[in-house]
């Protein structure tokens, strides 16, 4: 089952300083068919205006994934730690018992991150945060584990949760193929391009829900790049 879900049709709200859309219902937007997939529950797809961010502001056991597409996420936090990342890197905040935060673009164009949330497999755990640089060269033609709660996906940033978050990039007319573990759950969303998901039209920023699928194929109609996220129900 492939359950496409255009850019259009998302949630969305305007803050002026923050163009956010919603893949799953988050604070004002509510669809009681899109309430996450698999221990998937928050995918936003914002746009946030120079110097401007997210004040400070708790969260408590959740998993938190930031995939920078274009400019770069300054982010603070309760534990002390500070850091910048740039587009095509990532950050990973563990929530755990609860950690304070504030996220801000500090660059002088509009920065557009994905922020995926992905609830943990157990609660209670020390909070942490951590960033890693991911060069287009390793997510070029294979995907890449950004993120895992699995200890043998070395280089992964790691997370409390049994998940994954992948990423790939396709030159136009690249294929690509993913063969998921029986009974597990799949999110996709294009970062930039379009494709062919087994055979369906697949677009910008737009989204696609993927169960009992034995495998997917991947065919890029432009240059495309490509975040994944692989879960249990």
């Amino acid at each position: 089952m492939i359950d496409i879900r255009p850019f259009a049709q998302l949630g969305h709200a305007d803050h002026g300083w923050l163009d956010a859309r919603h893949h799953f219902s988050f604070a004002h937007y509510f669809d009681p068919n899109r309430m996450g997939w698999g221990r998937l529950r928050v995918w936003n797809d914002d746009t946030i205006a120079p110097n401007t961010g997210f004040d400070t502001h708790p969260h408590k056991d959740m998993e938190i994934i930031t995939y920078v597409r274009r400019g770069a996420i300054t982010h603070r936090d309760s534990l002390g730690n500070t850091g910048r990342t740039e587009a095509g890197d990532v950050q990973v905040m563990s929530a755990g018992t609860g950690i304070f935060h504030s996220e801000y673009n500090l660059e002088p164009i509009p920065t557009q991150i994905f922020q995926i949330w992905i609830t943990p497999t157990e609660k209670g755990h020390k909070p942490s945060w951590a960033t890693r640089r991911f060069p287009k060269q390793e997510t070029t033609g294979q995907f890449t584990i950004l993120a895992s709660g699995y200890a043998d996906d070395k280089g992964a940033l790691p997370i409390h949760t049994e998940a994954r978050v992948l990423g790939l990039t396709l030159q136009k007319g690249q294929r690509s193929h993913y063969t998921p573990a029986k009974g597990r759950m799949l999110y996709l969303v294009l970062a930039s391009g379009s494709l062919l998901l087994n055979g369906q039209h697949v677009t910008t920023r737009s989204g696609a829900a993927i169960s009992e699928e034995e495998a997917i194929t991947l065919e890029a109609l432009d240059d495309t790049e490509i975040v994944l996220v692989d879960t249990i129900p």
